[in-house]
């Protein structure tokens, strides 16, 4: 028996229906018109702070909605559907952006960062949003995307870094086959240098591209590119992170924490504010307690499930994903954690860096090749055999939950592989170009208020309303009660939260004393 066979028949059916899943959707709020919408969080919506289901991300005008961990995809499609429709309906005449790429935005300092009152942890959120918008410009961060939150039982941390390891070698195939920004507004590129090309007189594009959110104008940071980070071992990543979450980095020390009139221009000045801060495809995650810094959970208690990070919002999907993209992502998921995984070195994490920008913006290019160790490869031919060797696993999930529908994803992954026309970025492009006179606002628009009036048409249990309403006013207590709660000076708790010692591992009650 290969490794590979060994992997497999570890994965029992009692493992595979433990199999966990959870969505962070972000959107921006957008007017009719499809500028930048820029009111408050609507007051309907609860707290920010303290919901659990639905917050903002970096701005007060992008909304990030969360489901519960679920067993089943469609079931997690169904709550997030719902917490949408609630949202929705509390937005007034706003729309939710269907896009990854953002509506036509304002000058950078107008658009507004999110808050969360006046709670020391509210504050220290604006603060640390802030310090993202010196460092790397508002526009940057009004990006958004689907997060896919994913654990299976019994899995070490050290089986964890070997799934991310085969992630991140393999991520391009999952930003050919679902990315969906192969365009933006002109707005988003104003005064900066860019390789795109107009499309029309307020679109720029990229023929082939798939994402440009996660190539050279998305969530990338020249300063962050100096941080190495290897995935070989938790001892390894954590003393990588810890270095930028202590050590100053001179660009921010002369932005300084404070601006002349003493409010806060940033948490820190060292090269990570937050661990939140450092950008990657896939990050190792653990449900923190209160107070308690996300790196030393990692530390004390390792690692418990993994976030990926590159799905883009499909603009065709009522909630920018759909439970096939769900069951894909099972699989593939499965396939990294279950294969062999070399440990990653200098060299490689260059290269995927370099791969993933190359198919990011040329990923439908006829003959792409990718650097694959010491060679290059065809994407599709390298597509073709991962998606080869993922078959037994969507079998095996089949075989668990009865039907075919884990090998229904692989068979519309593999068509999609060999039809690039199909693949959600040619038809936004082909959308655009054909309906919308080569406007991208205008697809978006058209799409956006279509998804509207699906959610809005839709009916709604008055149970599920009536449990959403009071989820929001409990969380406006919550977030009194831990103001009220407050004693400590500002200036002291953000000493205090981060101090070098809460990020290593120990006593979880000496930390949170």
């Amino acid at each position: 028996m290969d490794s590979n066979q060994v992997a497999l028949s570890a994965l029992t059916a009692q493992r595979l229906r433990g199999i966990r899943r959870g969505v962070e959707k972000e959107s921006l709020r957008a007017l009719p018109s499809g500028l930048l919408a820029m009111t408050s969080h609507p007051q309907a919506l609860g707290s920010a702070l303290t919901h659990p289901h639905i917050t903002t991300d970096f701005s007060e005008s992008q909304v990030e909605l969360i489901t519960s961990v679920q067993a089943d995809p469609d079931v997690c499609v169904e709550e997030l559907t719902q917490i949408q429709q609630f949202t929705l309906r509390a937005m007034g005449d706003e729309r939710l952006w269907v896009s990854s790429m953002p509506c036509c935005l304002p000058e950078d300092d107008a658009i507004p960062i999110g808050q969360y009152g006046s709670s020391n942890v509210g504050q220290s959120k604006s603060v640390y949003r802030m310090g993202l918008g010196h460092r790397y410009g508002r526009r940057m961060q009004t990006i958004s995307g689907i997060h896919y939150n994913w654990s299976l039982p019994d899995v070490s941390s050290e089986q964890y870094f070997g799934l991310i390891r085969n992630f991140r070698r393999h991520a391009f195939l999952l930003l050919y086959l679902f990315g969906a920004s192969p365009a933006v507004c002109s707005s988003f590129v104003a005064g900066r240098q860019h390789q795109l090309q107009p499309l029309s007189s307020g679109t720029m594009y990229l023929p082939y591209a798939t994402s440009l959110r996660m190539g050279r104008l998305g969530y990338q940071s020249d300063a962050q590119s100096s941080l190495a980070v290897s995935y070989n071992s938790l001892e390894g990543y954590a003393h990588s992170l810890h270095g930028a979450l202590t050590q100053p980095y001179a660009p921010y020390e002369a932005i300084g924490v404070k601006a002349a009139d003493g409010s806060y221009n940033q948490l820190a000045t060292t090269l990570l504010q937050i661990e939140n801060e450092f950008y990657g495809t896939i990050r190792p995650k653990r449900v923190t307690f209160a107070g308690e810094r996300p790196l030393h959970a990692l530390r004390e208690r390792g690692v418990e499930y993994v976030e990926v990070r590159l799905m883009d919002l499909d603009p065709f999907e009522v909630v920018g994903i759909n439970s096939q993209t769900m069951r894909f992502l099972d699989v593939f998921l499965l396939h990294c954690l279950s294969t062999a995984s070399a440990p990653d070195t200098p060299q490689e994490i260059a290269a995927v860096a370099r791969n993933q920008h190359a198919v990011a913006e040329r990923g439908r290019e006829p003959g792409l090749q990718l650097q694959r160790g010491d060679a290059m490869v065809e994407l599709k031919a390298w597509g073709e055999e991962l998606l080869s060797g993922m078959l037994p696993y969507a079998q095996a999930l089949d075989a668990t939950h009865g039907g075919t529908q884990y090998q229904d994803a692989l068979r519309a992954a593999e068509h999609g592989l060999v039809h690039p026309d199909s693949l959600p970025s040619a038809r936004v492009l082909r959308e655009i170009t054909e309906r919308h006179e080569g406007s991208f606002v205008s697809f978006v628009r058209a799409q956006s208020e279509q998804t509207r009036a699906a959610m809005l048409q839709a009916p709604v249990a008055a149970e599920a309303a009536a449990g959403f309403a009071q989820e929001s006013q409990k969380s406006w207590d919550a977030q009194r009660a831990i103001e009220a709660a407050d004693t400590m000076p500002f200036g002291i708790y953000l000493q205090e939260y981060l101090a070098p010692r809460r990020l290593q591992a120990q006593s979880i009650k000496a930390v949170l004393a």
